[in-house]
């Protein structure tokens, strides 16, 4: 079955007070239908039954439940697909061990980083960061407004037509000049978990992202 790509795509963070899957179904029931478990230093059982929780709900609500960085967790817990760093294993090799059906989503920072993942083919390019962000360790270059407009154009004159998630510090404001660049959505983390308010957030970026 072929996933239609979220225009919003939430990031689950770590949280004193909330767990991974109590932030990805809060979010999956106020209407975000891609959610990534994004679970870093942690167990692979623990990532597994996290991801057990969500799937009944993702699946009821017709949503896109993505595993950061590992593939083998992805098969193991039948999530419907993985997100890829830049330093995990290739799309290829997500794709020996998923299969033809499963969502290969992968990280990019600059348009050589493209032209290497265009040859692989994945799903989606996850594209940053927009700005500084506290969520990510080891952050890449800053891309800034122009640093998408310069890139989706050299993409399109490149005939690469993989959609493209911007990613990193967006805010509501930020939201329709990022659009205006051709990406096709947006990827948010700490923005959806902000004051706790998961289905006030949602709401705001989803009537944003109309």
């Amino acid at each position: 079955m072929k996933h239609e790509i979220g225009k919003l795509q939430f990031i689950t963070v770590a949280h004193e007070n909330l767990s991974h899957s109590e932030q990805a179904i809060r979010a999956i029931r106020s209407g975000c239908r891609w959610v990534q478990l994004r679970m870093k230093e942690t167990n692979d059982d623990t990532i597994i039954a996290e991801a057990k929780r969500i799937l009944p709900v993702a699946e009821a609500h017709n949503a896109v439940l993505i595993i950061n960085d590992r593939a083998d967790i992805a098969l193991k817990c039948r999530a419907h697909g993985v997100h890829l760093g830049k330093s995990d294993v290739t799309v290829t090799e997500a794709r020996k061990i998923l299969g033809k059906g499963k969502i290969i989503g992968a990280t990019a920072n600059t348009l050589d980083d493209i032209k290497s993942l265009a040859i692989q083919q994945p799903y989606y390019i996850g594209l940053g960061p927009f700005r500084f962000t506290t969520t990510k360790k080891n952050l890449s270059p800053i891309l800034g407004m122009e640093g998408y407009r310069t890139i989706l154009s050299a993409m399109k004159s490149l005939d690469i037509r993989i959609p493209v998630v911007a990613i990193g510090g967006i805010v509501a404001d930020d939201v329709a000049d990022i659009l205006s660049t051709g990406v096709h959505g947006i990827a948010l983390a700490g923005a959806i978990v902000a004051n706790e308010a998961i289905e006030e957030n949602t709401g705001l970026y989803l009537e944003k992202l109309k």
